[in-house]
């Protein structure tokens, strides 16, 4: 018995189903670039903060993204 080949060559493939291009990416990156080159400083201190609560680590949070910016 000879094996049969598994694709014909001569066959005209209408349509690929579950194949797609992934997005580069290069829009997105510099987009970020842009937002974060305008800031001298990150949202947050850098470090290590240990809270005892979610809601305390949240309101840390939410004050530091809300402080103004001092020049």
């Amino acid at each position: 018995m000879q094996p049969r080949p598994v694709v014909n060559v001569e066959e005209f493939i209408g349509k690929t189903v579950g194949r797609r291009v992934p997005p580069s990416g290069a829009g997105l990156q510099k987009t970020l670039n842009q937002a974060l080159a305008g800031q001298k400083r990150g949202v947050c201190p850098r470090g290590v903060y240990r809270f005892h609560s979610h809601e305390e680590a949240d309101a840390w949070t939410l004050k530091m993204m809300s402080r103004k910016k001092v020049s």
